[in-house]
């Protein structure tokens, strides 16, 4: 209802802004109109002006005229009675033959006794032909302009769908609008003959929710305005994008502490998004969900380490963020704080080291490998039969356990993440392990650092074995899990973050434990 509300109001601003786009049209044509009528009143009563001025000239020249030719006759006359009246014969013959030649010449002469103008004024039609048309323009309704489409709102898509909103910024009235939209392939230009096919929707308001689109994707889109008179011109392109798809957890990958977790993922998306968020759910005791407890956003890649609280299990998963909205959750992974937990990173191992199904069992088997068959390249082991764990990157305390038999020659402890692929495991200053070595007669126990271990002996194989690293003290233990015994313990003051390590010198097996909670004996502190 809240929705069909606001679209009502949408419809009713626009009823509102059409009338007085409207309004505002017949008065501005009505002003056009009033503004031509009066230059034609002006033209035509300066045209009358004119006409009475030339007329008025025309009547004036011809009464001076006439006027000049009745003195000229009045003088005449009152000569001719001068003349006739004379009593000097001799002046009389002197004076009458000139003027009866005046009188003659000016009766030569003709007089226009007829008016030199007509009294009637011209009256010609006016042409108000584009008065008219004028008038006939109130009706019509003028083409529109280019709409205006807005950028992308926030939160304005799902995985399929996404709205589209624009505007007018004259006073045009339209009848409806024509949307266009395609999607943006990578690498493909637009004016390409692969681009994209342009579906077109017809639509009255300035808005439009877009449907059946591709999850994670940007589209172009693009809209005219529509009235009777014509189609206004197309408006610019805007790229618009619809909500990403969950990302992928990639489980393996992902490794804790009671402290802290770290959690990658892959973003499944053919663009790129622009944050992540990691939602944590802490389970209670009897396993049921006691709702989120914190969310981690503004994740800017694909990974994210998250303090958590010891000895509990979480619930984690990953939306993908972008200008469209949240994607859907990914799937949910478990994570338990009650231990140390890693995964191997079976990219570094030596070639004849192969793995179980869960990954946490490594065998080295008694065939021997062709150097062609190896596939070696500079992150794997060449000289030792080794493999590096993904600890997580957290100063704490980690503890895991490793199982192994009486007849398996092994290396384990920790090493940095650069320590040399071509060296043996506690051969040089980068790592730090527990070797066993089988000889004829006993075996052998060394606890090596850049090739140098102390003289012990060690009565009881172990075969299980407790491996305590404690970054705030620098020490890194071992124990004989099952007597609880201390065997050694290095004191060296990490730089940097390590990882644990694993080598098998002969054919044989050997068995990770982690996630598990440390004994009490493995922090108590050994000489």
């Amino acid at each position: 209802m809240e929705n069909f509300a606001g679209h009502l109001e949408e419809i009713f601003l626009t009823v509102e802004e059409n009338f007085g786009r409207r309004e505002q049209h017949l008065e501005h044509h009505y002003n056009d109109v009033l503004q031509t009528l009066s230059q034609r009143y002006d033209e035509r009563a300066a045209g009358l002006e004119d006409e009475k001025k030339s007329k008025l000239e025309t009547l004036y020249t011809q009464l001076l005229a006439c006027g000049n030719a009745l003195d000229a006759s009045k003088e005449l006359i009152e000569e001719a009675k001068k003349v006739y009246r004379s009593q000097d014969k001799r002046l009389f013959l002197k004076t009458v033959v000139p003027t009866i030649k005046r009188i003659e010449d000016f009766s030569k002469e003709e007089m226009d006794l007829t008016l030199s103008t007509r009294l009637e004024f011209d009256t010609p039609l006016a042409d108000l032909s584009d008065v008219k048309s004028m008038m006939d323009s109130i009706n019509i309704v003028p083409a529109p302009s280019a709409p205006v489409i807005n950028p992308q709102m926030a939160n304005s898509a799902t995985q399929t769908s996404l709205r589209a909103c624009w505007s007018l910024f004259s006073d045009d009235t339209v009848e409806f609008y024509e949307l266009y939209y395609r999607p943006v392939l990578p690498d493909t230009p637009m004016d390409s003959n692969t681009a994209p096919h342009v579906i077109k929707l017809k639509v009255k308001e300035t808005q439009c929710t877009v449907r059946d689109l591709l999850p994670g994707a940007q589209y172009e889109l693009w809209v005219t305005a529509t009235n009777t008179t014509g189609i206004s011109p197309v408006s610019e392109k805007a790229l618009y994008m619809t909500v990403p798809s969950p990302p992928v957890i990639k489980q393996r990958e992902c490794c804790s502490c009671p402290e802290a977790a770290l959690i990658r993922w892959e973003s499944g998306n053919p663009d790129p998004v622009d944050s992540y968020t990691v939602d944590i759910i802490q389970l209670g005791p009897d396993g049921t969900e006691e709702g989120i407890t914190e969310s981690v956003v503004a994740v800017p890649t694909c990974q994210c380490l998250i303090q958590l609280q010891g000895g509990h299990c979480y619930l984690i998963s990953v939306r993908a963020i972008n200008i469209g909205g949240p994607s859907e959750k990914s799937e949910v992974i478990t994570i338990s704080t009650t231990g140390t937990f890693f995964h191997l990173l079976e990219d570094t191992a030596h070639p004849c080291l192969s793995f179980s199904e869960d990954g946490f069992t490594i065998f080295y088997g008694d065939e021997e490998l062709p150097i062609s068959a190896m596939g070696l390249d500079d992150n794997n082991f060449t000289s030792c039969a080794a493999v590096l764990g993904d600890l997580i990157p957290v100063r704490g305390r980690h503890y895991w356990e490793v199982e192994v038999d009486d007849g398996t020659q092994f290396r384990i402890g920790v090493a940095y993440e650069d320590t040399e692929r071509n060296s043996y495991l506690g051969g040089n200053t980068t790592s730090w392990c527990m070797r066993h070595i089988l000889t004829p007669s006993r075996h052998k126990y060394e606890f090596l650092h850049n090739g140098w271990s102390p003289d012990l002996r060690i009565t009881v194989n172990p075969v299980r074995i407790g491996l305590a690293l404690d970054y705030e003290r620098g020490t890194l233990s071992f124990f004989n899990v099952d007597l609880e015994q201390h065997l050694h313990t290095f004191q060296c003051h990490f730089q940097r973050y390590v990882h644990p390590c694993f080598g098998l010198d002969n054919p044989g097996a050997l068995t990770i434990h982690n996630g598990i909670e440390a004994p009490k004996y493995a922090f108590m502190g050994h000489p």
